[in-house]
């Protein structure tokens, strides 16, 4: 497992702990794989407690939402918030409404954030919060019930200087208006709460696509450094059609990519001629899913089994759906189908298993705490503009995004380099984001 004691023994603490968690292990497991390549030579990090505290949030809120649908019943759904680590800024992190939500799901995406956050090199900490609400087939009414009772008991453990939250999974433009009309009432005051908001109340350019696009501009840098390619004329897979994904769509053909196949829950879509990509972004605003596609271009190949596309030869594969949709029987497809790089956009999208396996036989590979961390990024550049009462311009946003992007690709890079592990950008993810928390945690003593 691990060769340092020290985390082998804080690891069988854990297990004792959250052995029910099986995501929150998975990520965490992750992330002390890299620090077992650090911690033995800086005797600081076991004396002050830092990888027992890191494994443990600093809060974690559960709670009931009662809510009524349009027939007058009653429904309860389980509310989350875990507000994971603020030693480099105020938690900031999405709200995700589907069924699989539950505390290990919470605890593992806010984990996650803690790190992804650190690398964006803006000041803000790591959460996640959300319910186990779904979000389709309900009406307009009933969301916005449903997202005011949720605000009605976590309004009070949020604040611009102490919670700010976002969208996920779930929760789009309509359910951050909901909840922030709704927290704007309760607290009689109006401020950047949220980010993800829409234009006319403070919300950023470039925020929807913020996530999607800087996958893209993080794969960009990764190409170009390590293999001296681009975009053009590449093969593109996406999984997923939502804001990450459609969006990652977007951008890979302007770079001058091919996006030939894409996924969602209602299946898989192939067209080796290439998708129409602004109608999938068309299609998802109306909440559509790709069978509709199929529909509209019959000439197409459409198969109601998303699992497919891993069938289908691409060069670029970016998974941006849930977490391990890529096990190893995907990952072995895709390196029998010579794909040169997988980028994540999903948060966890890669078991650790496929992840070795890949990194192995000579894929690149980008961990999604530092490839997906553009959403966040623009997330933070929203509050910027909140806290100024001023808005930048598209061009100005996108470009601050692209930069950010950059920076994080040369500084993860350079400390795989620095890790011994050339190109290893897993390492260099977890060692780059810890370095900067750890930092912070030291600083401000034992809390």
């Amino acid at each position: 497992m691990f060769n340092s004691p020290y985390l082998k023994r804080v690891y069988q603490d854990l297990l004792t702990k959250s052995g029910h968690e099986p995501e929150f292990l998975q990520a965490v497991n992750e992330f002390l794989a890299s620090m077992d390549l650090l911690v033995d030579s800086d005797p600081e990090i076991e004396r002050l407690g830092i990888i027992e505290r890191l494994v443990e949030p600093e809060r974690m809120i559960i709670f009931r939402v009662p809510w009524l649908d349009d027939q007058g019943k009653i429904h309860v759904n389980r509310g989350f918030r875990v507000q994971y680590n603020s030693a480099i800024g105020p938690y900031k992190g999405g709200i995700r409404f589907d069924r699989s939500v539950n505390q290990s799901i919470m605890k593992f995406l806010a984990f996650e954030q803690t790190f992804k956050n650190a690398l964006t090199g803006l000041p803000m900490g790591g959460a996640k919060g959300g319910a186990d609400f779904d979000p389709v087939g309900k009406s307009d009414n009933e969301i916005m019930r449903f997202c005011q009772s949720f605000m009605a008991e976590l309004y009070r453990h949020l604040g611009e200087n102490t919670d700010v939250p976002a969208g996920d999974f779930g929760v789009g433009a309509r359910e951050i208006g909901f909840m922030f009309g709704y927290y704007k009432k309760l607290k009689n005051e109006f401020t950047g709460v949220f980010t993800g908001k829409g234009l006319s109340y403070g919300g950023s350019l470039v925020r929807p696509q913020a996530t999607g696009f800087g996958v893209c501009y993080f794969a960009l840098e990764m190409l170009k450094d390590l293999r001296n390619e681009d975009f053009t004329n590449k093969k593109i897979i996406i999984t997923g059609s939502g804001n990450v994904g459609s969006f990652c769509a977007v951008k890979a053909k302007a770079l001058g990519g091919k996006v030939i196949a894409m996924n969602d829950i209602s299946g898989m879509v192939y067209d080796e001629k290439g998708l129409d990509v602004d109608l999938v972004v068309e299609l998802k605003a109306k909440h559509l899913n790709l069978d509709a596609y199929a529909k509209m271009h019959p000439q197409v190949k459409f198969s109601h089994n998303l699992k497919d596309i891993w069938d289908i030869p691409g060069d670029l594969v970016f998974p941006c759906a849930t977490q391990n949709e890529i096990g190893m029987e995907e990952a072995k497809k895709l390196v029998d189908n010579k794909t040169l790089l997988v980028c994540e956009g999903a948060n966890m999208p890669t078991t650790n298993e496929a992840t070795q396996y890949l990194l192995e036989h000579g894929v690149l590979f980008a961990p999604g705490k530092a490839a997906n961390a553009g959403g966040v990024a623009t997330s933070g550049l929203e509050m910027s503009q909140n806290a100024m009462r001023f808005s930048w311009t598209f061009a100005e946003v996108d470009q601050r995004l692209k930069d950010i992007m950059k920076n994080i690709y040369q500084n993860v890079y350079q400390t795989s380099l620095k890790m011994g592990q050339p190109g290893n950008l897993v390492v260099g993810a977890n060692v780059a984001g810890f370095l900067k928390v750890y930092e912070a945690m030291k600083a401000q003593g034992v809390i």
